[in-house]
């Protein structure tokens, strides 16, 4: 609310009726205290014990002073008519808070030692206490009230649940000096909060801190990624006549919900404070009921809306009762009121008494994503660069796109001029980068080295890992585009089954799909996720599952024996639990829209159950002789040393091992060589292969290598 000259005028008039009740009261007290006594207050004469039994109920001890001088009942007439003016900030909070006039002349008072100390020696003698600088309950009743039964009456504006209390317009303040203090005798001070408004000194309400906080309002119904119907229900909704909206925004962190309650603030011509209900709530629960009425009434105060954040922070059954009080003051409020949280919510009946919509906030589509990605890299940039495939392959919702986007652009100028355009490899580093992270603690994170020339595979299982990435590449125009989506309500991600023994390559098929699409790799070893506490297993899934949804990787499950095996008929509880998992596992894998890779050494192992449900699955054999020789060629590194003598034709035609065997007998072999300072040698190739073996649990007998090796 802006400042005005006439607001300040208005506050002095009204300020200016009040000294005249306090004239009024004053020339009272001095007609009752005519005897000129000067040890008054100090002890209690015979007289004053008469004339205190003698006085009716509720009478105050000027009653019997004598009729008040005419000229000052015309003052407080003439004064009571005071017009007011628009604009003005006092007149405004009375409308505002609702108070009757006996509420509104309480606040006046209360105030008046804020703006001149004179008043607190005015409120010390009309108490009959110079050390009481501040009008008590009873004070302001004898300004205020004519009768006992009036008294009365406005006794009941002090309670609780009244506005001067309950919307922290005034505080009773007890003297430390006094035990048990009845209601009369507590003293009036005006919330400081009030006092800033009323003498347009504003600021933030400091009780806050960093918990409330204001949002500038940049952003617009056209800024707004979304879809058209959902456009026109939040129109529909923030345009209701019927009363200000409460609008549950649910979504992720990143998905825009601040961008839309600040929209639709926008558009009904209001701000914005922001609550963090998460930090809110680690208070106790009376300094919560405290802190959100203060954030309430701040919000009444400077005309604006409330997101309250981090929402389902307050649904547990734990916090029943701070969330009974949300929910009053939600009912209170005559401003919109945005909860913003991700949880399933569906709101009781007591909201239902205002206009209420749950809006959920859902990824934007490919075409959307690509738009934003051009919107926050700039029409120069994102002219020369293909967002469409960007944005087809990471699936960001608006704020990690916009925080990627800023990266990007970061790491492109740090390298050059200042005005740099990102490249699509700065694009890809910063979306991996700006995924979600949390991914890391549950699962192991695998760097892709390898590329298409370094896996020996059959032309047709190379053909498949191609479709694979093909699937990803055309993900969007498939299901969003085409409309497959709408056909579908699960098993829209990828599930790919690789099988084969140990060592034939399906970790580094995994890596070469990764490093293809440009995503990042996980790896799961399921045989530690298993657990043999009944719903641990459960819990760890969905705990990998949930932080997936986010991180734009690929999840790469190794020893998939170890929970997809086949489900066994139940003899006993541990049959029905495992069955349980499995199960579960099935949910989940349905729900899940990336790429989730299993890896099994046993095909025959698994369950047929989870062999439907995949969309790709890859055989993995043992190498062909002609493969090992070209495993045997590859696995050499350019700077490797290597003897001419090395007959790599003779050792992929007589020994029938995998690629894993044939990196782990090269690796061996370059630490023998380097260890006796020369090149590689069929001796040290055959000293390697014979631990190779023997951890393979096998003697290698070849009479024919062995003295090749020696010579």
């Amino acid at each position: 609310m802006k400042s005005s000259s006439s607001s300040r005028q208005h506050l002095v008039a009204e300020l200016g009726r009040i000294d005249l009740l306090l004239q009024l009261q004053l020339w009272r007290v001095r007609q009752a205290h005519a005897s000129g006594d000067q040890y008054r207050g100090l002890y209690i004469g015979e007289d004053e014990v008469d004339g205190l039994l003698n006085r009716s109920l509720g009478q105050p001890h000027w009653s019997a002073a004598p009729p008040t001088p005419p000229e000052l009942l015309a003052a407080l007439r003439s004064a009571a008519d005071t017009p007011r003016p628009a604009g003005s900030r006092f007149a405004w909070l009375v409308d505002r808070f609702r108070l009757s006039s006996f509420e509104r002349d309480a606040l006046l008072i209360a105030l008046a030692p804020e703006v001149d100390l004179r008043y607190e020696r005015l409120f010390g003698y009309l108490a009959d206490d110079v050390t009481r600088r501040r009008p008590t309950v009873e004070v302001v009743l004898n300004l205020l009230c004519e009768s006992f039964e009036s008294r009365l009456e406005a006794l009941s504006c002090f309670a609780p649940e009244m506005p001067l209390l309950k919307l922290c317009l005034l505080r009773l303040v007890d003297d430390p000096a006094r035990v048990q203090q009845p209601l009369l005798d507590k003293l009036l001070r005006v919330d400081e909060r009030i006092v800033t408004f009323l003498l347009e000194t504003d600021g933030p309400e400091p009780r806050l801190g960093p918990s409330v906080r204001y949002d500038r309002l940049a952003c617009t119904f056209e800024d707004l990624v979304l879809p058209p119907d959902q456009r026109d229900v939040l129109l529909n909704v923030i345009r209701c006549q019927s009363g200000a909206p409460v609008i549950y925004l649910r979504g992720s962190n990143g998905s825009g919900r601040r961008s839309v309650a600040g929209a639709c603030c926008r558009a009904l011509d209001c701000a914005l404070v922001v609550v963090d209900g998460e930090s809110i709530l680690k208070a106790e629960l009376d300094v919560f009921e405290k802190t959100a009425g203060i954030a309430f009434r701040e919000a009444m105060l400077t005309n604006t809306a409330i997101l309250w954040t981090n929402f389902e922070a307050i649904l547990p059954d734990s916090c029943r009762l701070q969330r009974e009080i949300l929910f009053e003051k939600i009912q209170e409020s005559e401003l919109p009121v945005f909860l913003s949280g991700d949880a399933e919510w569906h709101p009781p009946a007591l909201l239902h008494a205002r206009p209420f919509t749950r809006f959920d906030l859902k990824l934007p589509s490919a075409a959307d994503r690509a738009r934003l990605w051009a919107r926050f890299i700039g029409d120069t940039g994102a002219a020369s660069l293909d967002l469409t495939a960007l944005a087809a392959r990471f699936r960001l919702n608006p704020g990690q796109i916009r925080d990627a986007a800023a990266s990007a652009i970061h790491s492109a100028r740090s390298r050059g001029a200042p005005n740099a355009t990102p490249s699509l490899a700065d694009l890809y580093a910063a979306c991996r980068a700006h995924s979600g992270t949390r991914l890391g603690a549950l699962a192991r994170k695998i760097e892709p080295r390898p590329r298409w020339d370094d896996i020996v595979l059959p032309p047709d299982r190379k053909q498949q890992l191609l479709e694979i990435c093909n699937w990803a590449r055309y993900h969007a125009l498939v299901y969003e585009d085409w409309g497959f989506d709408r056909k579908l309500s699960l098993g829209k991600g990828l599930n790919v089954l690789f099988a084969g023994p140990s060592g034939t390559g399906k970790t580094m098929a995994a890596e070469v799909v990764a490093g293809e699409l440009g995503l990042d790799l996980y790896k799961i070893d399921l045989s530690s996720v298993v657990s043999k506490y009944i719903g641990e297993t459960e819990k760890n899934l969905s705990r990998i599952f949930g932080e997936a949804e986010t991180s734009n990787a690929i999840l790469f499950f190794d020893e998939a024996d170890a929970l997809f095996g086949k489900r066994t008929e139940v003899r006993d509880a541990h049959d029905r639990y495992a069955n349980i998992e499995t199960g579960y596992l099935l949910q989940r894998m349905e729900e899940y829209e990336g790429i989730a890779i299993l890896a099994t050494n046993l095909r025959k192992n698994l369950d047929e159950a989870f062999v439907r449900r995949m969309q790709f699955m890859v055989e993995f054999p043992l190498p062909s002789e002609q493969d090992r020789r070209r495993i045997w060629e590859g696995i050499w590194p350019d700077n490797a040393p290597r003897s001419a003598e090395l007959d790599l034709d003779l050792v992929s035609a007589r020994f029938q091992i995998t690629g894993g065997s044939i990196r782990n007998i090269a690796l061996g072999a370059a630490f023998l060589a380097a260890d006796d300072g020369k090149s590689v040698t069929m001796d040290h190739l055959w000293r390697a292969m014979r631990r190779e073996y023997q951890k393979m649990g096998k003697v290698l007998i070849d009479t024919e290598l062995e003295n090749m090796a020696r010579r």
